[in-house]
């Protein structure tokens, strides 16, 4: 008997008579939104509001007229000199900087370059209400995972019909074979005695322009 068929029937063995059975899921982690408890977008937009700001991430909703203006003084109030921004973001995005320069990452920009930096302007590919989750797959005005992960400053733009309200929903569209990065506010870890730190692998501060077309 081989050391895999050895193992298979200690597993076998401790499974006993129940091995195969289905197991019951608890209710809580099966049950679905009732008709009633269907939220408007309006409610999905609001929801996705408060648990961002629940996460000591900063949110702001904007027109879509006004996007360049809104980026331009979340920028401003940064006293952000120097930012950089993935070369197929919307050229409209950064049109109203004025004194803040940009540099467009064409794959090739080093890391020290990407620390120096004041901060980094994206989009995203979905966001989740539920969570207060932003998800990056590297897609358009995305850039690689490294402009969300080396700059101090985040500064991401969420359109509204981005937005869905659970976890499901988002995966449903996201695919799988793209790099995904998952952000729910600053990046954080624990520290010693068990205090939160913040910035140890990511930007200390992420805020979020909320586009209402």
């Amino acid at each position: 008997m081989s050391s895999r068929e050895r193992i298979l029937r200690r597993v076998r063995e401790a499974l006993g008579e129940e091995r195969g059975t289905s197991v019951d899921v608890p209710r809580r982690y099966r049950r679905r939104l009732t008709a009633a408890e269907a939220a408007t977008r309006a409610d999905v937009i609001a929801l996705f509001t408060e648990r961002v700001a629940d996460h000591r991430a900063t949110v702001r909703h904007t027109g879509a007229d006004d996007l360049a203006t809104s980026i331009a003084a979340a920028l401003w109030a940064r006293e952000a000199r120097r930012v950089v921004a993935p070369a197929d973001l919307p050229f409209g995005w950064l049109a109203e900087l004025d004194g803040v320069q940009a540099v467009a990452d064409t794959g090739l920009t080093d890391l020290d370059t990407l620390a120096a930096v004041d901060g980094v302007v994206t989009g995203c590919a979905v966001a989740i209400a539920r969570t207060g989750t932003i998800v990056l797959d590297g897609g358009r005005a995305q850039g690689r995972r490294l402009l969300s992960l080396v700059p101090d400053y985040h500064l991401c733009v969420v359109h509204a019909d981005q937005i869905v309200g659970t976890v499901p929903e988002a995966v449903a569209r996201l695919r799988p074979d793209r790099p995904l990065t998952w952000i729910s506010g600053p990046c954080a870890a624990g520290g010693p005695e068990a205090r939160r730190v913040e910035g140890g692998q990511g930007p200390r501060a992420l805020e979020v322009l909320v586009v209402e077309d």
